[in-house]
């Protein structure tokens, strides 16, 4: 899974090629927001609060624990469910997200991060994804990261209509809500447009924040940082160096004290049957036999 690394020519060019649909899309969602004041119900807090973590478990431990690094295993039918919420999160589809954070790993921090702090703290939150970088745009250039998520139908189908399951839960919210009791305009706002602005930032705030600020565990060689409050609104994210220094694992949280709700999330599942093969430092939990043969039998940090 080699690439060259990127061109600075997205981040320094006078007049960058814009990515008109990313910022067309995402700067709406978040626009949005200004209605919030004008439409508060607590029923709508509610629908905000719980597809905050649907869609962000769909996120933390679908796009990126379970696709991106193979964390754990999960029946093919439950990781199609986790991929349909992370489309909710309206972060891109699938192969993707999972493409750019791929590449972030491999040149973490160095030339070729798509979001380093290095090259500016705004850069790093939410200016990165505005301009059009071929390598990570490109899908005839960024796939050849995601090759195994490409042979799954399901998951190309939800890459090229990824922007259908968003508009089908908005239609779904505005009309449930008006046969609740007229607060079907509450329940869009704030389970679309709120959700998904508060979402959008705790995600990033991992791109940033935890390349910038808090502590580091183990020399990974990069920025990478823990971070509490950036680990509580991330769902466990914000345990970032930890996750640097062992990037296969599907607990960023090492120790008692780092509350890491989406390992909590994998754990329970593993107690049904939906979750097995998890790998954390040193070991494999829940071990299948045949995945014990053949496949790696630990969780190794990278290199100091």
């Amino acid at each position: 899974m080699s690439a060259q690394p990127l061109s600075k020519a997205g981040r320094s060019a006078p007049y960058p090629r814009l990515n008109w649909p990313h910022i067309i899309w995402w700067s709406v969602l978040q626009m949005g927001i200004v209605l919030a004041p004008f439409t508060f119900t607590w029923s709508g807090l509610v629908v905000c609060v719980a597809l905050y973590l649907l869609a962000g478990f769909g996120i933390t431990m679908g796009y990126h624990r379970l696709l991106t690094h193979r964390g754990f295993q999960t029946p093919k039918w439950m990781e199609r469910l986790l991929s349909a919420l992370g489309c909710l999160a309206n972060q891109g589809g699938p192969l993707h997200w999972v493409a750019v954070h791929r590449i972030h790993h491999q040149h973490s921090d160095a030339e070729g991060d798509p979001h380093s702090p290095r090259d500016g703290v705004w850069w790093a939150h939410l200016l990165w994804w505005m301009p059009y970088v071929p390598a990570i745009d490109d899908p005839a250039r960024y796939r050849r990261y995601v090759a195994d998520l490409a042979k799954d139908p399901v998951h190309r189908f939800l890459e090229r209509y990824q922007i259908l399951l968003p508009l089908t839960l908005a239609g779904l919210l505005f009309g449930l809500g008006q046969l609740w009791g007229g607060v079907g305009l509450s329940w869009l706002v704030w389970g679309i447009f709120v959700r998904t602005t508060l979402l959008y930032h705790a995600t990033w705030l991992v791109n940033s924040a935890t390349h910038l600020w808090g502590y580091q565990s183990h020399k990974t060689g990069d920025g990478s940082t823990n971070l509490w409050w950036v680990a509580i609104v991330s769902l466990g994210e914000g345990w970032h160096n930890n996750h640097h220094a062992f990037p296969r694992s599907a607990r960023h949280g090492l120790r008692w004290w780092e509350f890491d709700p989406t390992y909590l999330v994998i754990r329970l599942l593993s107690v049904f049957g939906l979750a097995k093969q998890i790998h954390v430092p040193g070991k494999i939990l829940r071990k299948t036999e045949p995945a014990h043969r053949d496949g790696p039998k630990t969780c190794q940090p990278v290199p100091s």
